[in-house]
């Protein structure tokens, strides 16, 4: 039996890879590949296609199944290719249940022929419907030294550059006591830095009884496994983060000190036309905060240029506050091809 997988896209795709390449072996695919999309830029649904009529060409026999955002927001798209055997949603694609239909179909149990209507071809449920995220427990990650963990998925908010909360559905998190379960079973594992990921990181516990926030969550790791060497934490928004991170971030040196902001922009008339919750003087206003209880800190940021109505003087602003944070690791994207991806 085979099955690889062949990831695009962020942290939470390439954690979820490792729950499919589990659940399709287990239902028992053979000569399967499975293309895990992103729908974050234009760019990324072209390569994911392009990568699929390759694999068409250089693996003719095998089954090509097509799954992630790309795939959960344009089924269509991709079951129209003839590569496809089969398309399944950002939440089919961790079930164990929906592996082992897919393994029936691809052993003959069920007969479906290549040629089938496309509308056979997808399996994927209105996500916006999916209320809870449950942990999964994976083993490993290979070819990485640090392990990821997802504590949250989808987004509650609607940036009107971003598409993603169509492909991961409304904000849902892990409760902390999986959460901390997870991390020390990694750690025992011989993990010894940790990634906590999500689609909002910082919108943590918002569905969660007590409402807990990210913060709290940190501590809990920190406090409960004493073992884990490093805990880092994927991209954040500024004006999410709550008064226990700041302190984790102060006080506990296992924490690093490295935080990826999701800015977008610094003008605020942009801004304000993205959707966002942040003006430009409280982006510098956090920087300047966490700057002062840890010194050592590092900044990173995704930044967009070209967001429809902005001028050269506006995105000289955004250029501007790059410097005014002190932001090294900057992700640039454009907008002049497709209004699509997040933070």
């Amino acid at each position: 039996m085979s099955v690889d997988v062949v990831t695009f896209g962020c942290r939470l795709n390439a954690y979820e890879s490792q729950i499919i390449r589990r659940e399709a072996l287990a239902a028992g695919m053979s000569d399967t590949v499975v293309v895990n999309t992103c729908a974050v830029t234009a760019e990324a649904v072209r390569q994911s296609q392009q990568t699929i009529r390759r694999i068409g060409r250089q693996r003719p026999g095998a089954r090509i199944v097509v799954t992630g955002c790309a795939a959960q927001i344009e089924p269509k798209r991709f079951a129209d290719m003839p590569e496809v055997a089969a398309v399944l949603g950002n939440e089919e694609k961790l079930s164990a249940e929906a592996w082992r239909s897919e393994a029936s179909r691809r052993n003959g149990e069920i007969r479906l022929p290549f040629t089938a209507l496309d509308e056979e071809k997808i399996r994927v449920n209105d996500i916006m419907a999916v209320a809870e995220t449950a942990a999964h427990l994976v083993d490993g990650f290979e070819g990485r030294v640090r392990a990821f963990v997802a504590v949250q998925n989808g987004c509650d908010h609607r940036c009107t550059f971003c598409i993603i909360p169509y492909g991961r559905g409304n904000s849902r998190s892990v409760p902390m006591g999986e959460v901390v379960a997870e991390v020390r079973r990694l750690c025992d594992r011989g993990y010894h830095e940790i990634v906590l990921t999500g689609v909002d990181l910082t919108g943590y516990g918002s569905n969660l009884p007590g409402r807990p926030r990210l913060g709290q969550l940190v501590r809990q790791i920190l406090r409960h496994v004493p073992e884990l060497a490093r805990l880092r934490l994927s991209s954040i928004d500024t004006v999410e983060a709550d008064r226990n991170l700041l302190d984790a971030l102060a006080n506990e040196s296992r924490l690093m000190p490295h935080l990826h902001l999701s800015l977008q922009a610094g003008d605020d008339l942009i801004l304000k036309r993205m959707k966002r919750r942040h003006l430009r003087a409280d982006a510098i206003a956090f920087c300047r905060e966490v700057r002062q209880l840890r010194p050592d800190v590092v900044f990173g940021a995704d930044l967009i240029a070209g967001f429809p109505t902005e001028t050269e003087e506006m995105f000289t602003r955004s250029l501007d506050l790059v410097a005014e944070c002190g932001a090294t690791g900057i992700q640039w994207k454009g907008l002049h091809r497709r209004l699509g991806f997040g933070g």
